[in-house]
């Protein structure tokens, strides 16, 4: 019987479609492709796939809608967005609507295989490893299963990496921080890290403020990110902008909201 291929990827570009296909390629994952919404779907009730890379925009279903309709057939491979329409609203829903992380067009070579990577060991994880690290705690609103954030009583929030992306980077190397006085936005990158294989990966920020304090300790000793990631691992202490419209984007006890309750502020939240 011939082996299910790694990665089914969906875009209505040819040129990402033999990008991706010839990157992914060059690191022993076999890809199959699709062209439109309705014909990765044909693929995927024809098939099995340990990953899925599909396109925000195409022609016939957007991403968000090719999301909620694999999930509603019971597909639960897991899903990376791609988009040229980056906006920081789009990487956010993304999130919630369950897709496992996102990827802005144009991305290199590292940035793709960063992001893939993650997503394979992220999927590997058992029942038994994912239950292990445990559901966030009660006072934690979580975006996706990227970052976190945390009130405290005094009004500031603490931010940090969701303990199943720290996993699925499989070591980090070393991690950059802002400095004090940074202007954090929700959706955008907060943090720039280094794996262990070298390959470079940035974290989207759950919450918008200002830097009030990074954690030096953990860019000092980064295990402490995955050893005690809503402890000791937090990134940042930050005063919130607009803390109450931010956390309308985020779940506690990683619970899942309806894409159609999502608030609309701008062209970004």
């Amino acid at each position: 019987m011939k082996p299910s291929p790694d990665i089914l990827v969906i875009d209505d570009e040819a040129v990402v479609l033999q990008g991706v296909a010839r990157i992914c390629g060059c690191e022993g994952l076999s890809v199959e492709v699709a062209a439109s919404g309705r014909a990765g779907l044909e693929r995927l009730a024809a098939s099995s796939y340990r990953l899925i890379i599909c396109d925000l925009m195409l022609g016939d279903l957007d991403g968000f809608e090719f999301l909620a309709e694999a999930r509603r057939r019971g597909n639960h491979t897991p899903v990376i967005m791609t988009t040229g329409h980056s906006t920081l609203q789009n990487a956010v829903r993304s999130l919630q609507c369950g897709a496992i992380d996102t990827l802005p067009k144009p991305f290199t070579a590292d940035e793709l295989m960063a992001v893939v990577g993650r997503a394979l060991a992220h999927a590997a994880l058992g029942d038994c490893d994912a239950r292990a690290l445990g559901d966030a705690p009660a006072h934690v609103h979580c975006l996706g299963q990227v970052s976190w954030a945390a009130t405290e009583p005094v009004g500031t929030v603490l931010i940090g990496m969701h303990p199943h992306f720290a996993r699925a980077l499989r070591g980090i190397r070393s991690i950059d921080l802002a400095p004090p006085g940074t202007e954090l936005l929700q959706g955008a990158s907060c943090a720039s890290l280094t794996s262990a294989d070298g390959l470079p990966h940035e974290l989207m920020c759950p919450v918008s403020g200002k830097v009030i304090e990074p954690n030096a300790e953990a860019v000092a000793h980064p295990s402490r990110i995955e050893e005690d990631a809503y402890g000791s691992g937090w990134l940042y202490r930050i005063l919130p902008d607009d803390l109450e419209y931010s956390l309308r984007f985020l779940t506690s006890r990683l619970e899942r909201r309806d894409p159609q309750e999502f608030p609309v502020k701008g062209d970004q939240p």
